[in-house]
């Protein structure tokens, strides 16, 4: 008597491998591309978002994670949108959280902190331990105008609250010119001092935005040399499977990091791939070309069919991005937004 189903046999089970050596470990998922924010950086203030009919169920995500997790994915991160926002998403979390043992090393999540003082305790015990918290002023007013429709304060006590669940919370920035780049400073020793991790993200050309993104664009390189007046920056070799570089802070005790799309970008040890609320799976953050994931599924494949289908698409992972900004002027290089792709 066979002890494995048929489609279990003679599996290819090696790992993703891209055109250029790159192991594929690290799936990123936008669950919604629906957020209570309108950040000014990432969507214009009067968004059109999509009909439910377009967007993945609950169910179909999770057979889309199975199959990473059987090629080799290690790390889950969901975003959205904000992912919180999406109605039921307890149940994928749920899900997805069983597997951590059995092939999946880490679940983590990306969010605005609005929904954190609903959800914590539960995050934990279905088997989140991080959670990145975007926060890029802690001014109450500037945050309301950089969100349009956040609420500082309930975000910190969403914090809080993640903190008590035991989550361990990494606060991210997006510096921007003229808006916050005087205040980076303060909100690194808040967060370090709460026990924080705290990374600094260059503003992304992704989506038309209203507003002109070479005047919201500051590079990190200037950044850096001006915490350098005041703080001694120190490399560290730690690493989240993410793109970020960091150091240590020797006056704070903390670990801050640098995501340097333009100035520096990380592509050459590029281990992700991001699937989007409507299935299009797109091998790179800054390039347009995609595979249909959600018309695998609708054509009924399942099991080594969907992993095949998952391969040739990795088979096609450009080298890098095409992020310049002096370039493209005021225009996005691609046309979603970044809540469409998954931040």
């Amino acid at each position: 008597m066979l002890d494995k189903p048929l489609d279990k046999i003679n599996r290819d089970i090696s790992p993703l491998i891209d055109p250029f050596g790159r192991a594929i470990s690290y799936l990123r998922v936008s669950l919604t591309d629906r957020c209570d924010f309108r950040c000014v950086y990432c969507m214009a203030e009067n968004m059109t978002f999509l009909p439910k009919s377009d967007v993945l169920s609950l169910e179909e995500i999770e057979t889309l994670c199975s199959s990473f997790i059987n090629l080799g994915t290690k790390k889950i991160r969901l975003t959205g949108g904000e992912p919180l926002v999406r109605k039921n998403v307890l149940t994928l979390i749920k899900s997805l959280g069983s597997k951590i043992g059995s092939g999946l090393e880490e679940l983590t999540l990306t969010t605005n902190g609005s929904q954190l003082s609903r959800f914590s305790d539960q995050l934990y015990n279905y088997g989140v331990r991080r959670v990145n918290v975007s926060i890029d002023t802690l001014n109450p007013e500037l945050f309301k105008k950089i969100t349009r429709w956040g609420d500082l304060e309930k975000v910190l006590n969403g914090l809080k609250s993640a903190t008590k669940a035991g989550l361990k919370c990494k606060i991210n920035a997006v510096a921007l010119k003229g808006v916050n780049e005087n205040e980076l400073q303060s909100m690194i020793e808040w967060a370090h001092n709460e026990g924080h991790d705290f990374t600094i993200i260059e503003t992304m050309p992704m989506g038309e935005i209203t507003e002109d993104r070479t005047d919201q664009y500051l590079p990190l390189s200037m950044v850096r040399a001006k915490l350098r007046e005041n703080f001694t920056l120190t490399e560290s070799e730690y690493k989240t499977g993410g793109p970020a570089r960091y150091v240590k802070i020797e006056e704070t005790g903390g670990r801050l990091g640098f995501i340097t799309p333009l100035t520096h970008n990380f592509c050459e040890s590029c281990n992700r791939v991001r699937l989007t609320c409507t299935g299009m799976l797109y091998m790179c953050l800054g390039q347009d070309d995609s595979a249909n994931l959600r018309k695998e599924l609708q054509q009924g494949k399942t099991g080594i069919e969907l992993e095949e289908a998952i391969r040739e698409a990795i088979s096609r992972k450009p080298k890098g991005h095409d992020f310049e900004i002096s370039r493209r002027a005021s225009g996005p290089a691609v046309k979603r937004h970044m809540s469409v792709t998954g931040g």
